[in-house]
């Protein structure tokens, strides 16, 4: 009985939690659009670098917008994972499997935002997290060269694709994966003032990453979340770094909802894929 209780205590502290990093991520989000639509206006993808600058040194606090765009949006994919893993815990039971794997497929849309925002500055990292992601992406055998096309087309057509994705294409896909849980849930901004008052006051004091490209430099560390891949393409082909090493702990998320009888092992897979990721993500970083 006594076990009952504690169990039964701790699913509605997981649900608790849910709803929290549910409700912080949301936040985040509208932070992250509203600062986007700002710079959106001013930013120019034919000239994206100098556009960057100009945005951070001439325009009205252009800078303050920017960090507050790039800090939000980081937040916003930490707590959103946060809150997977939350519901995972707690809602594993009760979800369909239909609804799991749009939730699971929301996790690479907002990656791919995340990553598309670093290419889009078109500084040092973003030039070579862009050039990185057009080679991994030919390398996939028959649609290689079409998805790139979809997703990236930086040397044929510089920022339009990636801006056009980043903009609309990769938020649309986000927004129909997650509607069906977001429609369920309304936040108060008002009840997470803190939070907000955080990140402006973060945003006024800490300007968003840029950096300029340096003679001489042969090391480029791409995004934090980019650093483990990075690493891993030193010792294996691009395919294999790049597509089937991610694909697999996606793969492995998706039958966490689908497959009861794997959990255990599945979830040890997604823990052990995690840890080794994070590894390689230090060894990246002290280079």
């Amino acid at each position: 009985m006594k076990v009952r209780v504690m169990s039964s205590a701790f699913r509605f502290a997981m649900l608790i939690s849910a709803t929290k990093w549910g409700a912080k991520s949301l936040i985040c989000l509208y932070v992250s659009v509203l600062t986007g639509i700002v710079l959106a206006l001013q930013y120019d993808p034919a000239t994206p670098f100098f556009s960057v600058g100009s945005i951070d040194l001439l325009a009205p606090f252009g800078a303050f917008w920017r960090a507050g765009h790039f800090y939000s949006s980081q937040l916003f994919f930490l707590f959103s994972l946060m809150h997977l893993w939350a519901v995972f815990l707690n809602k594993k039971d009760e979800m369909t499997p239909g609804k799991w794997l749009l939730l699971v497929l929301s996790l690479p849309a907002a990656l791919l935002l995340l990553f598309t925002g670093y290419v889009l500055r078109a500084d040092a990292t973003g030039e070579a997290a862009g050039m990185i992601a057009e080679n991994i992406t030919l390398a996939i055998p028959v649609f290689g060269k079409g998805l790139n096309s979809l997703l990236f087309a930086i040397e044929e057509e510089g920022m339009k694709r990636v801006y056009t994705n980043h903009l609309i294409g990769l938020g649309v896909f986000w927004g129909i994966c997650c509607w069906d849980h977001l429609r369920r849930y309304r936040v108060q901004v008002k009840e997470h003032g803190l939070l907000v008052g955080l990140m402006f006051v973060f945003s006024l004091l800490v300007m968003a990453p840029m950096e300029p490209g340096q003679l001489g430099v042969f090391h480029i560390q791409g995004p934090w979340f980019f650093l483990g891949l990075q690493e891993a393409l030193r010792y294996i082909h691009p395919f294999w770094a790049g597509v089937v090493l991610p694909s697999t702990v996606i793969v492995a998320l998706i039958f966490i909802g689908l497959k009861r009888d794997w959990r255990g092992a599945l979830l040890s897979f997604v823990v052990i894929w995690l840890g080794s990721y994070a590894l390689l993500s230090v060894i990246s970083a002290l280079r």
